[in-house]
């Protein structure tokens, strides 16, 4: 019995440890689809299909278009349609590419 506690409590330890850190990746790799929340400097929330907000940072080397044409960041406006592509470089997700559609 003792032994059983002791190896639940293991594995309730590691799972507590590991969560978090899997939690902190902003954006695995990918292309997330939603609405344009806001945009704050190089920050982009946005919300999901669900309704869950996340909020990106957006590199300066990050290919933003709206409509199909080139645009800045600055451009996005809220709830205007967005799919953002993040691509994994080395050990870090980065945004390589944002896409708006206004309607």
């Amino acid at each position: 019995m003792l032994r059983r506690c002791f190896v639940l409590a293991t594995v309730l330890a590691v799972v507590a440890w590991v969560a978090p850190v899997q939690a902190d990746d902003p954006a695995p790799a990918g292309t997330h689809e939603g609405k344009v929340v806001k945009v704050e400097g190089t920050k982009l929330t946005m919300s999901d299909k669900a309704g869950k907000t996340h909020t990106h940072t957006i590199p300066a080397t990050a290919i933003v278009t709206v409509n199909g044409k080139a645009a800045k960041l600055s451009d996005l406006k809220a709830g205007e349609s967005v799919k953002v592509t993040a691509e994994k470089k080395g050990d870090k997700t980065v945004i390589t590419k944002v896409d708006a559609k206004s309607s």
